[in-house]
């Protein structure tokens, strides 16, 4: 316990202070360090309730940045892509889930950079619609929505202030939905939900997170701890990875 603790505590840190950085990566660090430290169905789970409440701060740290309209074409079709994800969570077995998360996230890491540099358009509203519940399916099943986000930023043009401020209620409904519908459809109980001193241990983390992004915000570039936390994701999702594996083949 005392080493998830440590884990925990420390993901979150950092995770939220790229997230204060840059708009986004609670998820994206929280989500292989957790699955790695407590399994996948917990690990995803309490990387959701932690993106609540780091993107509830951040919302309204950010609030005079957030374009509503964005928003609103991108909060409705969330459900839809959530709901099969909370199936897929529930009925999978951990080596498989495992598996699922680590090819995932490695996979959004290697296309993101493809994304960053895409001059397609597409019209705002099916655009919206289509990340959305893209987002939905992503967020509830590995815990991370950036690829989905940053394809719609791309395809519509979105400014980078815009853009990160209006993520944080994005997120912030995201991780909502995730929780409600793991909980409706039972995931977290039948053994996935996360011990209390581990949700006490994120949760309490997310406001220190918030006031140390602040300060590194303005003295460390977002290229620098986005390469920080990129090198934490590729070495969680290979291990969760390897370890789906394991299981799978019987290792």
């Amino acid at each position: 316990m005392e080493v998830a603790l440590l884990v925990v505590v420390g993901a979150v840190l950092l995770g939220v202070t790229l997230q204060r950085t840059s708009g986004m990566g609670t998820g994206l660090v929280l989500s292989p360090a957790l699955v790695l430290a407590i399994g996948p169905v917990t690990g995803i789970l309490l990387t959701n309730m932690t993106t609540v409440v780091s993107a509830a701060f951040l919302t309204l740290a950010v609030r005079a940045d957030i374009d509503w309209g964005r928003y609103l074409r991108i909060a409705p079709a969330i459900l839809v892509g959530a709901v099969p994800a909370a199936l897929l969570v529930h009925s999978v077995e951990s080596g498989w889930l495992d598996v699922i998360i680590g090819v995932t996230l490695l996979v959004s890491l290697a296309v993101t950079p493809l994304l960053r540099g895409r001059r397609a358009e597409m019209s705002p509203v099916p655009a919206g619609l289509l990340a959305g519940a893209l987002g939905g399916f992503l967020n509830t099943a590995v815990g991370v929505a950036a690829a989905a986000m940053l394809a719609y930023a791309q395809v519509t043009r979105w400014d980078q202030r815009s853009f990160a401020a209006t993520l944080q209620p994005i997120f912030l409904t995201m991780g909502l939905i995730s929780v409600i519908t793991k909980l409706l459809v039972g995931t977290a109980g039948s053994g996935g939900a996360p011990p209390w001193p581990l949700m006490v241990a994120a949760i309490g983390s997310v406001p220190v997170g918030v006031l140390l992004g602040g300060v590194i915000a303005r003295r460390v570039s977002s290229r620098t701890a986005r390469a920080v936390a990129i090198g934490v994701v590729v070495l969680g999702s290979a291990a969760t990875l390897l370890r789906g594996l394991g299981q799978v083949i019987g290792m």
